[in-house]
């Protein structure tokens, strides 16, 4: 089985702010409004970040306009994301505490009349002596207060809904509310009609309502939370250079490329810059996940969000705001956010047609019980519930502990059926995990692309590798020396001929020079034979020095003996570089120089391997090399593929899509038609250079063994995705039809609105919840 990518557009994608959505019908409803914008190509919206992924069809930002103004006259408050990664930070603390206080002052006023209706039963038993208390006035008071205030925004937005033929979670609840209190309303002014007043049911399930709600963004919040931590990571203030000895602290939004900032001990990096003075550890971990710090001293480039630990450093500002990798990585999370993974495409539109459905079972049983319930079964009238919420206070009574009309009784379970539905476990069973696990993985350096890539991660069932730069380390380094008396006097005089060569060769030998702290010395009279090596006097040494291929060595005079060749032999079927160097009578020694391993390859493949994962390696490398590699990795023969062409890489991967969906893991740039080609493109490189890639699986750092991890984490993502989408429809399944009073023929049970209303809102905390569960091992 082959998944087809849905690889997204950076050009043309646009991620837009929308507030009012409360359940899957909503996100259903949105998504609808956008689709039918001429300039939207796609949409992917996501209910708990409150945030839509747009492509255009045109690339042009400025058709966001028409899609915002379409939105708002849908009732739906859409604002186009900001592009400045400061501002932005405020802007979701701003809107974070504005919705906060907002929910806190609603609920608290709903649990206020809430707890004054509990007086008012108390006062009605004579258990206060409080007369006023008691009376169905009163009562009626609390009741219009509730639906005029804390509950007015819910049934307002519920009946625009309504009317714009898109019933939402709100539609249902504004529905079970007004129900109640008109008809509590008619009982009171007409009391002839012989129906019981029931004005504590809208206190109480609004009361329940906003609870839920409450509780349910406070875990949804959390939900976030990792992401959140990532765009704090960026400092508020800087330290500019104003002129060449004074420092001032000034707003990070106000720096410019190319000015100069001061970055104390125990200070983040503000923005992406190059090292000018100074060195220092730096600590990268909040980015890339790596435990180790890094070594910064002139010419090493910083991302933001990474800490300074020891000592003052100077930097020059590079790139700043949206541009720098921290805003970046942040952007790729919120987009991975807003799109949805498959799964959640059916729990989409199921969400997008269940207000309807619920809507016609209300009804349905409405009307059964009115018509035909009753006459079927006249035992349940005025038959005591000892179950839920049973309570009778003369006329004023719970709408689910007695009915003694048929009427009262088609009324109460419709009421139940309205309150008890619950789209918004629906809604949020998929973006809650997405949600988590992108954000978990992000703190980790792991960046998926979507939910779609979550999902497609959880499946594979091969892997295909590139040998340079991925299994290796992609760059030559020292790897032994051999045939020297004096190793430090060989590594001395090679780097100090090398000392002005640009090749990789020369660059290893003077990175071994300086890790063993040897003081390079002086030279003249340096001649460089192009592919085979470098000729030279050394530091008023009269002879001159070679360092090169052997075999040029041996053609300058100078002889190898038998045990020197047969180790050469043996190293050349390794695939090793091997330069020889000697003085004008001898040689001193062999430099043997490869690219190195990953330290963790080793434990990265054992753990995929134990993951029932096939392992494969496609190389552009020669035989011998992918060959010796493969065999020493535990790869057989016909796992592994050398020489290969991009278009033959291509068409390798084909041939394994037939067998299930296949990733292919590579650097990112050389590697880009084999990453397109496969069901999975994972790229490991550094942030700075891997960000702007197109692959659907970023592992930022150089560690190979947060591939299994991701891995993991995605295939436990999906397992809390469908743990949540079975509680989703197996709640409703099951609180439906017993809502409907199924139970209440032969047992005598059915559920209050009140009740109801507390297990609609528990079954999306629940989700939530759940959710939050989700670990990274």
């Amino acid at each position: 089985m082959s998944y087809k990518k849905i690889a997204p557009n950076k050009n043309h994608s646009v991620l837009i702010e929308i507030d009012g959505m409360k359940c899957g019908g909503c996100v259903r409803t949105v998504e609808k409004i956008l689709l039918d914008q001429p300039s939207v190509q796609k949409a992917s919206v996501n209910l708990v970040t409150k945030t839509a992924c747009l492509d255009l069809k045109d690339g042009k930002g400025s058709q966001v306009d028409q899609v915002l103004i379409a939105l708002n006259n849908r009732g739906f408050i859409a604002k186009n994301r900001t592009n400045s990664f400061s501002d932005q930070k405020t802007a979701s603390e701003l809107i974070a505490q504005k919705n906060f206080w907002n929910q806190w002052k609603q609920l608290i006023i709903a649990l206020s009349l809430l707890i004054l209706s509990g007086l008012g039963h108390l006062a009605e038993n004579g258990q206060i002596d409080i007369q006023l208390l008691g009376t169905l006035p009163f009562h009626a008071t609390l009741a219009t207060v509730a639906l005029l205030g804390p509950g007015f925004a819910i049934i307002k937005a519920g009946f625009k809904s309504a009317i714009a033929f898109a019933p939402s979670m709100d539609t249902l609840v504004g529905l079970g509310v007004c129900s109640a209190y008109f008809a509590s309303l008619i009982a009171l002014i007409w009391p002839q009609v012989s129906w019981p007043c029931f004005f504590n049911e809208p206190v109480m399930l609004l009361g329940f309502v906003l609870l839920g709600r409450f509780l349910e963004e406070r875990a949804r919040f959390k939900t976030g939370k990792a992401l959140q931590e990532l765009i704090q990571l960026q400092p508020e203030t800087a330290r500019l250079f104003i002129s060449d000895n004074e420092v001032k602290e000034v707003r990070v939004g106000a720096l410019k490329p190319g000015e100069k900032l001061q970055l104390l001990a125990g200070d983040r990096v503000p923005v992406d810059g190059i090292v000018l003075e100074g060195n220092s550890a730096i600590d990268v971990s909040s980015l890339t996940g790596e435990p180790l710090p890094i070594n910064a001293s002139k010419g090493t480039e910083l991302s933001s969000g990474t800490l300074n630990l020891e000592s003052t450093l100077i930097i020059e500002v590079k790139k700043i705001g949206a541009e720098t990798a921290l805003a970046r990585i942040v952007g790729l999370v919120e987009e991975a956010q807003a799109r949805k993974a498959p799964i959640q495409r059916l729990a989409d539109r199921v969400a997008g047609r269940f207000c309807y459905g619920v809507t016609a079972l209300a009804l349905a049983t409405f009307f059964f019980w009115w018509q035909l319930g009753t006459k079927i079964w006249p035992e349940v009238i005025n038959t005591p519930n000892p179950i839920l919420m049973h309570h009778q206070h003369g006329l004023h009574m719970s709408l689910g502990a007695e009915a003694q009309t048929p009427l009262g009784l088609a009324l109460q379970l419709s009421i139940a059926v309205l309150v008890i539905a619950c789209p918004c476990a629906l809604g949020l069973a998929t973006p809650t995990v997405i949600t988590v696990a992108s954000g978990q993985a992000a703190k980790q350096g792991w960046l998926f692309r979507g939910g779609d890539v979550l999902e497609i991660a959880s499946n594979i069932k091969q892997i295909v590798f590139d040998k340079t730069g991925t299994l290796t380390i992609g760059r030559p380094l020292v790897v032994d020396y051999s045939n020297a008396n004096d190793p430090d006097k060989l590594f001395q005089i090679a780097a100090s001929l090398e000392k002005n060569s640009r090749h990789p060769i020369a660059h290893a030998i003077l990175q071994e020079a300086e890790n063993r702290e040897l003081k390079l010395l002086k030279t003249s009279n340096v001649i460089t034979y192009p592919g085979k090596g470098i000729k030279g006097k050394v530091q008023n040494n009269e002879s001159s020095f070679l360092i090169g291929t052997p075999e040029w060595i041996q053609s300058e005079g100078i002889k190898f003996d038998s045990k020197i060749i047969l180790d050469l032999e043996k190293r050349n079927i390794q695939h090793q570089s091997i330069i020889g160097v000697a003085d004008s009578q001898k040689l001193l020694g062999i430099i043997h120089i490869d690219d190195k391993l990953r330290k963790d390859v080793d434990i990265a493949l054992s753990r995929l391997r134990k993951q029932n994962l096939s392992l494969s390696i496609f190389s552009g490398d020669r035989k011998n090399a992918v060959k010796y590699l493969g065999n020493k990795l535990g790869f057989n023969n016909n796992q592994l593929g050398w020489q290969l062409l991009p278009n033959q890489k291509q068409n390798r991967l084909k041939e394994l899509q037939k067998e299930g969906a296949v990733a292919m893991v590579g650097d990112g740039i050389n590697d880009a038609p084999a990453l397109a080609a496969s069901d999975l493109g994972i790229a490991i490189g550094t942030g700075t250079q891997i960000a702007q890639e197109s692959a659907d699986l970023i592992l930022l750092g150089d560690k190979l063994e947060s591939l299994p991890d991701a891995i993991l984490l995605s295939k436990r993502a999906m397992k809390k995705i469908q743990q949540n989408l079975i509680w989703a429809f197996g709640y409703n399944i099951i609180a439906l039809p017993i809502a409907a009073g199924l139970l209440l023929p032969n047992f005598g049970l059915l559920l209050s609105p009140p009740i109801a209303s507390l297990l609609m809102a528990l079954s999306s905390i629940s989700v939530v919840l759940n959710a939050l569960s989700l670990k990274i091992k």
